[in-house]
């Protein structure tokens, strides 16, 4: 029997009552949330039952009576034999609290400890910038490639080398040690760990995508409780996992007509990013949504300006708006590498896309003018689109970007030193440095032109123009780098230059097989992948992030840390408990 259908079969034996298990508590054990935020609480039991006997107690006292409000028992949830207790709304004091539930199908607990903030914040404002996939490689190539290295000292550092303030975050969501950008962000965003592709909620057994039990986002919690204005700003889709991690909630991240809803009932005062075909409605051509809502126009009527180039973003930002919203492609934004360098991707279709710094300047201009301050997530998207597909040339041209924004962010925090910056990944790549890759050493195969130890030397770009790239990205001696994990594909040991690598494509069996368009570059190699073969790209790592820091309360980031301390740090800078 094929044993990757068991997991399925278990779980709609326990949906259908069939078989029995513990109930199941939401929020999860070992939950570390903020008094005084939002969260659904909810219990499943495992089959029907009475009311009667669905006993849930919290530190020994019926739930009603901490919860303020009683729990709606549901005798058979969304049609199936099974039945739930659940309360939408609820908030908790500071404090420990251990539930209980006792059922004639099972017994179980969970631990919550919830934590409070002064009552004073000590940053007005919060900055977390946020590279997709960031990772030790990423961050090494790109102070190679920009800096260089004289006698074997750096030329230079990056803006975020010199955040004073450091540690290490663990990604793991509750379902798995393998986590992707829904719940990694996620976690960042509530402080509650979330499951594999969820956004803001905890992922229970029913099919609707849009019902778990939901977890309030800072930007919701902002919203209720302070006058302070909130930013997004991605060049990837706006309602990819990272961006829609400030305002979603659904188990499906790829519910993204939904999220844009989301976005409207938030309304952050800036929004800029792709993802225009989500906002457009279906009778418009590129459109990807499946009615007649205009959501570009429902935004304009609720006073934000409108830009889709550049160039209007530009002229909007000169016009002082108080609300923004950018939107530059109908899908994820092309890289700097394609849009500064290469022309290749889509730039002959969008070829007015801002660059990230940009997107970063205009999301300054309009959020610094409220003087109760502003949150601001920026994400660098496309380092983890290209580093995916295995192309770390231009995640790497990305990674020097997006220290360009770290820079920027840093300017800010000189003249605004009330501001808590916060610089890191949502999770982490396979991607490592081992040396270079030299045209001009002997050898028929590509492997032996690849410089280890003290044949790597040094790598041959150059930086005339001193704008922190490289004027060429492929010379004759360049970084040798290696994704860990990957399909199959042809390993041609060169940039790139005629657009975006697609490693693999699917066989008639359904298989992901190595393209065979990079099949005659001289020297390719066939690399037979390490992934199952549904995988058409390289996949996340485990590795632990590194976060760096600087302002009001950064001195928190230290040592290893689980990745929901970055919404705790942010709430206890900004005060946000017991509200």
């Amino acid at each position: 029997m094929n044993t990757r259908i068991i997991p399925a079969l278990l779980g709609a034996l326990l949906f259908s009552g069939v078989a029995e298990a513990a109930p199941s508590i939401y929020p999860v054990d070992t939950a570390r949330f903020l008094g005084g935020s939002r969260f659904d609480f909810k219990v499943e039991f495992d089959g029907e039952l009475a009311e009667k006997d669905a006993k849930v107690l919290i530190n020994g006292q019926d739930a009603k009576a901490v919860l303020g409000a009683k729990p709606e028992f549901i005798a058979k949830e969304k049609g199936a034999d099974a039945s739930a207790l659940l309360l939408r709304g609820a908030s908790l004091k500071p404090g420990q609290y251990k539930v209980t539930v006792e059922s004639p199908t099972g017994k179980a607990s969970a631990n919550w400890d919830v934590y409070g903030t002064s009552d004073k914040p000590v940053a007005k404002n919060v900055i977390l910038l946020i590279a997709d996939g960031l990772s030790m490689g990423h961050r090494t190539s790109a102070r190679l490639m920009s800096k260089g290295v004289t006698n074997g000292m750096y030329n230079g550092k990056l803006s975020m080398d010199t955040l004073p303030y450091t540690a290490m975050l663990g990604t793991c969501s509750v379902d798995s040690i393998a986590a992707d950008s829904a719940n990694t962000a996620s976690a960042y965003m509530t402080g509650h760990k979330s499951s594999v592709n969820a956004l803001g909620v905890y992922a229970d057994r029913t099919p609707d995508s849009l019902d778990d039990p939901k977890q309030e986002t800072i930007a919701e919690l902002l919203r209720r409780t302070t006058g302070k204005s909130i930013g997004v700003v991605s060049d990837a889709e706006i309602e990819d996992a990272t961006p829609a991690s400030v305002v979603g909630h659904t188990r499906r991240r790829a519910d993204k007509a939904e999220i844009v809803d989301m976005f409207y009932s938030v309304k952050p005062d800036v929004i800029i990013g792709g993802g225009s075909a989500y906002f457009l409605p279906q009778n418009v051509p590129g459109s990807k949504r499946k009615d007649d809502k205009n959501y570009v126009e429902m935004f304009q009527k609720e006073g934000y300006a409108l830009a889709t180039s550049n160039t209007e973003l530009s002229k909007a930002v000169k016009g002082n708006p108080d609300k923004l919203l950018g939107l530059f492609h109908t899908g994820n934004m092309d890289g700097v590498l394609d849009r500064k360098f290469l022309k290749k991707g889509t730039v002959s279709k969008f070829p007015d896309q801002p660059d990230l710094t940009d997107s970063m300047r205009a999301a300054l201009s309009v959020l610094s003018k409220n003087p109760e301050g502003f949150f601001l997530m920026l994400e660098a998207g496309l380092v983890d689109k290209y580093s995916h597909p295995l192309d770390w040339e231009r995640a790497v041209y990305d990674t020097i970007m997006f220290d360009k924004v770290v820079a920027m962010a840093q300017e800010f925090c000189d003249k605004n030193p009330d501001t808590l910056l916060i610089v890191t990944g949502d999770h982490t790549h396979s991607i490592s440095v081992i040396g270079t890759v030299d045209d001009n050493l002997p050898g028929e195969l590509m492997r032996d032109k690849v410089g280890i130890y003290a044949e790597a030397g040094y790598p041959a770009y150059k930086d005339e123009n001193g704008d922190g790239y490289p004027d060429d990205v492929n010379v004759s001696k360049r970084l040798a780098v290696f994704i860990g994990n990957y399909p199959d594909h042809y390993e041609t040991y060169r940039p790139k230059m005629d657009g975006p690598f697609v490693p693999s494509v699917k066989d008639e069996k359904g298989h992901y097989i190595a393209n065979a368009a990079y099949k005659d570059v001289p020297g390719a190699q066939l690399r037979i992948g390490n992934l199952p073969r549904t995988e058409s790209t390289g996949v996340h790592s485990i590795d632990d992030l590194v976060v760096g820091a600087r302002g009001p309360h950064a001195d928190a980031f230290r040592g290893f840390m689980n990745s929901t301390e970055v919404f705790r740090i942010m709430s206890e800078a900004l005060a946000l408990g017991n509200k």
